[in-house]
This record gives structure tokens, C-alpha cells and sequence, in this order.
């Protein structure tokens, strides 16, 4: 599926099962404690933390995918195509550092 199609796909999920969309603020609230929840697991799973027994079975995929959930909401309630800004942004990014990653030595 493109990205375009997640973003209506969500859209009517949230019209058909959420009813409407939180208000914005909401959901900048609950993308941060998703991202929290991804945070989690990282720091304990793949840093130096050690994972508590009830953080075994959390599934890093389907936290990440509440994370674009969430990130699609508010893309959807404040009219980006988040498509068109990724092409964008991969373009503004090839631009500025086109060779910078290429010539940092801590990469080697």
C-alpha cells in the first residue's frame, strides 16, 4: 500500500470506528506517548537497560505502527499528503547531504 492510501485508509477508520478525530493537540499528546512506548522498548530491548518480564512480549512493530497511526491522523486533520512530503524532504535531504554522511569519518 502507498502512503497515500494508509492516510485514507486511516481516514475512514477514524469516521467509520473513532468516530472523529482527537483535536490536534490530543494527538500530538498521544503520538508523544507512543513514541514513548517505541523509546521503551528500544532502551531496553536493544540498549543497556535491562527489559522488566512484562516488556518481553511487547512487539516493536505494532508499537512503531501505532506510531504512523497517529503521525497519519494528524497529517490527514491538517491537510499534508504525507507522500508529497516525504518526496520532498528525501529531496531536500539528498541536496544539503549529498556527500556529508560520505565523508564522516565516524562512518567508516
Amino acid at each position: 500500500m502507498t502512503i497515500q492510501q494508509a492516510q485514507e485508509i486511516i481516514d475512514q477508520w477514524i469516521k467509520e470506528y473513532g468516530v472523529r478525530y482527537f483535536n490536534e493537540l490530543t494527538n500530538t499528546a498521544i503520538l508523544m506517548e507512543e513514541v514513548g512506548e517505541v523509546a521503551r522498548i528500544m532502551a531496553r530491548r536493544y540498549g543497556e537497560q535491562s527489559e522488566k518480564e512484562s516488556d518481553k512480549n511487547k512487539d516493536l512493530g505494532d508499537e512503531l505502527a501505532d506510531v504512523l497511526f497517529v503521525v497519519m491522523c494528524i497529517a490527514n486533520q491538517t491537510g499534508i499528503d504525507l507522500e508529497d512530503a516525504i518526496k520532498k524532504n528525501l529531496e531536500k535531504k539528498t541536496n544539503r547531504d549529498f556527500d556529508r554522511h560520505k565523508k564522516n569519518e565516524k562512518l567508516s
